[in-house]
């Protein structure tokens, strides 16, 4: 059986006539847009001083982001965050009550086309979920506005929209870049059906300036030039050495990524085992990695967990170069998304296939969430960084932390807005110094977290070329590894390879944490410091002070807000 190679084919299998689809919220009849059967996907205005709610769920690590009709995220979060459920796929009441409370949404936006899917779950023999109407959009969403007397918030009924998953990673990277035209790449495990695509995006010439609407501002448009279709995916494919040598697939990803380190990356990796086949940038596997890898492709080759993590990664950075060097210039800008793009080793190894490359922070589906109701908006968004989520209040408490790292060397800190996404960027945060010989196993002592796996420092950005080689780069989100010139004076922060996951903070970047780095670099000559999440074994990051109360007194590490 041939795979559908587009979403219009898709799309056709279901119903002809999906372009107008009924939804019921509440007690109203709501009509939504279906998939575009155009090539240029044009976007729709919105109404002054409105909000759009974006939203992901059903699979896993669930989000929303509220947008105001001005371009400013004034909320994204983490419904892990709330629950306590690491990359928890339900959305739960406190994620949206606290997304409410920055305003009350217009309209809603729904990060994937839900019918689509189902085609790719049917003929993949996912029959449950393929008929489980209960995770329909509206199933999920309108038991959170009823409960507790939320529908009467909205002046009028509102209106879901469903935008394509590929589209929705693509708007949430395009749409805050500083890009006003880029190639945008987005691999990831899998979408509706594609598990790679490839997109054109620019805004709109200036003749939209003219419409009050606009603000001067032409609106997103997307183009989709290639695409790879289910069940071939690289995504797929780490997810299941994910799970071969025993982590969590769709979850520890990271973790075989940190293994690969300590192994050997060896030819033959994966092509003779499974036998990967490329021909340009078309990927081809002879068995579904869906359901994950026979124990048999790689019994008696002597391999450790280590070499086949090493192999993994390496035909992973392979495949990437080879998708870029087909389809991108060093002329061009980039962005790159999915849960493919938090592979930081393969990030750094990409910056050099292009003009300049921007990740989203939170690349992934939780990040979609953004993307959906960016589509919603329509245009450029205003990017002042990923601290978007629960906010804790207060300033943030440079003293204390100082006070506590001199005394213990280790301290957390939880206060103000959380960061969106899965990078702790200083504000949920464990911190240290990275000098001491032992820092390293006192921060895994105190996280129950495996020894092989790395730590990262959050640096100041003038002096970060000084401690790694990062020719004139910046690295505000921890998207990139790169060389450690001194390991010998940070080995708590250096990985197995010699490279760290740098933070680099800059004037522009967060106040408080930059008044840190400074204050810390006054007091002892180190631009640095080991930067890790604040997380129970097991839980998402904290979210709040009672969750904060919580790692205190598990590993009696203080806690500053």
């Amino acid at each position: 059986m041939l795979y559908p190679q587009t979403e219009l084919q898709c799309v056709d299998i279901v119903n002809k006539n999906l372009d107008c689809e009924k939804m019921i919220i509440g007690n109203q009849n709501i009509t939504r847009a279906g998939t575009s059967r155009q090539s240029v996907y044009d976007l729709p205005n919105i109404d002054a001083k409105t909000y759009t709610l974006g939203l992901s769920a059903g699979f896993h690590d669930a989000g929303a982001t509220l947008i105001d009709s001005y371009g400013n995220i004034v909320f994204a979060g983490h419904a892990e965050r709330y629950s306590g459920v690491k990359n928890d796929a339900n959305l739960n009441q406190a994620l949206i009550d606290d997304a409410l409370s920055y305003g009350k949404p217009a309209s809603i936006a729904w990060y994937e086309n839900h019918w689509l899917k189902r085609t790719r779950q049917l003929y993949s023999g996912e029959w449950r979920k393929a008929i489980d109407f209960s995770t329909t959009p509206a199933k999920l969403i309108n038991p959170l506005l009823k409960q507790r007397g939320l529908m009467p918030v909205f002046k009028k009924p509102p209106v879901i929209t469903s935008y394509g998953h590929h589209l929705c990673h693509a708007a949430a990277g395009f749409q805050t870049s500083p890009f006003d035209k880029a190639k945008i790449i987005v691999v990831d495990a899998i979408g509706e059906w594609d598990t790679i695509s490839i997109w054109q995006a620019s805004y709109t010439p200036e003749e939209f300036a003219s419409n009050p609407a606009t603000q001067g501002k032409g609106r997103a448009q997307y183009k989709k030039i290639w695409s790879q279709s289910y069940p071939h995916s690289i995504g797929l494919y780490y997810s299941a050495v994910t799970q071969y040598v025993g982590l969590k697939p769709m979850e520890d990803e990271y973790i075989l990524m940190g293994m690969a380190a300590y192994g050997k990356a060896y030819q033959t990796a994966y092509e003779e085992n499974l036998k990967l086949l490329t021909d340009d940038c078309k990927i081809t596997f002879k068995d579904n990695l869906h359901a994950g890898i026979d124990d048999e492709q790689f019994s008696g080759t002597g391999l450790t967990e280590y070499d086949i993590a090493a192999g993994a990664q390496k035909v992973t950075e392979q495949l990437l170069r080879n998708i870029f060097v087909k389809n991108v210039s060093r002329e061009d800008n980039v962005v790159f998304m999915g849960g493919v793009a938090l592979n930081c080793v393969a990030n750094a190894m990409l910056r050099e296939h292009c003009k300049r490359l921007w990740i989203m922070p939170n690349p992934g589906d939780c990040g979609s969430s953004l993307g959906a109701a960016a589509l919603q908006y329509g245009r450029r968004l205003k990017w002042l960084g990923p601290y978007l989520g629960h906010d804790m209040g207060g300033e943030y408490p440079v003293d204390k932390i100082i006070g506590a790292l001199i005394t213990d060397k280790i301290v957390g800190v939880a206060t103000g807005r959380a960061e969106f996404g899965p990078r702790a960027l200083g504000t949920r945060s464990l911190l240290a110094d990275p000098r001491g010989e032992d820092i390293k196993d006192r921060v895994n002592e105190i996280k129950h977290r495996q020894k092989f796996r790395p730590f990262a420092p959050m640096i100041l950005e003038e002096h970060a070329h000084e401690v790694f080689e990062m020719h004139g780069d910046t690295n505000p989100y921890m998207q990139s590894t790169y060389k450690c010139k001194q390991p010998n004076l940070y080995p708590a922060i250096v990985h197995a390879d010699g490279t760290s996951r740098v933070q680099t903070v800059g004037k522009q970047d967060h106040p408080g944490v930059r008044a840190l780095l400074e204050k810390w670099y006054f007091m002892t000559g180190c631009p640095l410091l080991l930067n890790t999440s604040l997380n129970i074994k097991g839980e998402p990051m904290v979210n709040n002070r009672s969750d904060a109360d919580r790692f205190e007194l598990r590993y009696g590490v203080t806690v500053c807000s």
